[in-house]
């Protein structure tokens, strides 16, 4: 007798579920992750409190956006491969399609909205990206050998401006990871629930690091310009590290250099991703909505979309089978507490260049930026009215 499918393991039922949470989940990734406990924990129990917790620390060490990750892997618990694409879609689709609505908005009617108000969206950024500098270096950098490598990231990323350099600072810090850190024994754990072989994970592994290697051949052999966007945010989502905020400085160095986005409409775009639900990641469709050649509006947002969190699907589903060993390795969590320090340091960098350097040019932004970075850091408002507020005092001052 043909056993029954479970409706409520479908990939339908998961993509419902995750496209409540992209849509109501604001705050950023830490916020997120609490959303997930309390939806697939303490509410539906698809999995125990342990294994909740496991799951996180795997997706905090591996590059790529760690919430969306999360999704992205429990979605795979529930309805294998197409779960996890359905997770992912709930939960990613709602701001991405915002945030291409925002783009198509400046482009075709710019001249409606005050100058002000994106200047105003401008100066928020300087207080997120402060705001998470501060509580990632509070995290990340705890003792003198990782505040000293923070800082060294920061100098040599400022004073050789690539993408390139940022990515060469990150691999050098885990090397002097591996050399300066001796971390505790880890905890016993239970193993989690995902069963992907290790031959499978193996494959997705596989074909992570040959599309990392391969794109940019093959957008020199073949110039093309959706090739080369494919490249650049392919690239930028498989070399973060930290989450959402530290791809700015990555993406900046990408595609504001080039000329394929404006600085203002970068740094615009990137204030107005605060005030939506859902991964900051998503910023990228907003990226390749506002580019300045084909392909842009809505095929450029959704180019950009996939490109940057295809990434992180070959990483979830490589990395899982190997996760018990990955956990319990001392020189692997000893380079990722030195790439942790570099990570702070790179967006330490990009806290002043572009942010700062673009968006605070006299005494009222300043005076501005430092009212954000108290209303989210002290009085905890929600990030979503401190970008509309600033908006709309941005507006005023440039009446």
């Amino acid at each position: 007798m043909t056993e029954t499918p479970d409706p409520a393991r479908s990939p339908w039922a998961v993509f419902l579920i995750f496209l409540r949470l992209g849509l109501t989940s604001f705050g950023g990734p830490v916020a997120h992750l609490g959303y997930f406990r309390e939806e697939f924990v303490a509410r539906r129990r698809w999995l125990r409190e342990s294994s909740y917790a496991d799951l996180v620390a795997l997706c905090q060490f591996l590059p790529g956006p760690a919430s969306s990750q999360v999704g992205m892997a429990l979605g795979l618990s529930r309805a294998g491969y197409a779960g996890a694409f359905a997770a992912w879609a709930g939960f990613t689709l709602p701001s991405a399609v915002l945030l291409i609505l925002f783009a198509l908005g400046i482009a075709h009617y710019g001249e409606w909205l005050p100058a002000g108000a994106l200047h105003g969206l401008k100066v928020v950024a300087v207080a997120v990206v402060a705001q998470a500098v501060w509580g990632m270096a509070r995290t990340l950098c705890p003792d003198g050998p990782r505040i000293s490598l923070m800082l060294v990231s920061a100098c040599l990323v400022l004073l050789i401006p690539s993408a390139w350099a940022q990515v060469g600072v990150i691999l050098l810090a885990g090397m002097a990871g591996l050399a300066l850190f001796r971390p505790a024994e880890a905890e016993a754990h239970e193993a989690l629930p995902i069963g992907i072989g290790r031959r499978s994970g193996s494959a997705w592994l596989a074909l992570f690091f040959a599309l990392l290697l391969g794109l940019p051949l093959l957008a020199a052999a073949f110039p093309s310009p959706s090739l080369g966007l494919v490249d650049a945010f392919y690239r930028a989502g498989a070399l973060v590290f930290g989450g959402g905020h530290v791809v700015l400085p990555l993406l900046q160095a990408e595609v504001v250099p080039a000329g394929l986005v404006d600085n203002d409409a970068f740094l615009a775009g990137y204030g107005a991703a605060q005030a939506v639900p859902g991964p900051l990641f998503t910023f990228s469709a907003f990226l390749g909505a506002s580019m300045n050649s084909a392909p842009t509006g809505w095929s450029g947002g959704l180019l950009c979309l996939m490109a940057v969190f295809a990434p992180s699907f070959l990483l979830v589903a490589g990395a899982l089978p190997f996760w018990e060993r990955l956990r319990t390795g001392r020189r692997a969590r000893a380079a990722l507490m030195g790439v942790n320090a570099a990570v702070v340091g790179v967006l330490l960098a990009a806290l002043y260049q572009p942010v700062w350097t673009s968006a605070i040019a006299g005494a009222g932004d300043f005076a501005l930026a430092l009212a954000a970075l108290v209303a989210l850091q002290v009085w905890k408002l929600p990030p979503w009215l401190v970008v509309l507020a600033c908006a709309a005092a941005g507006g005023l001052m440039g009446a």
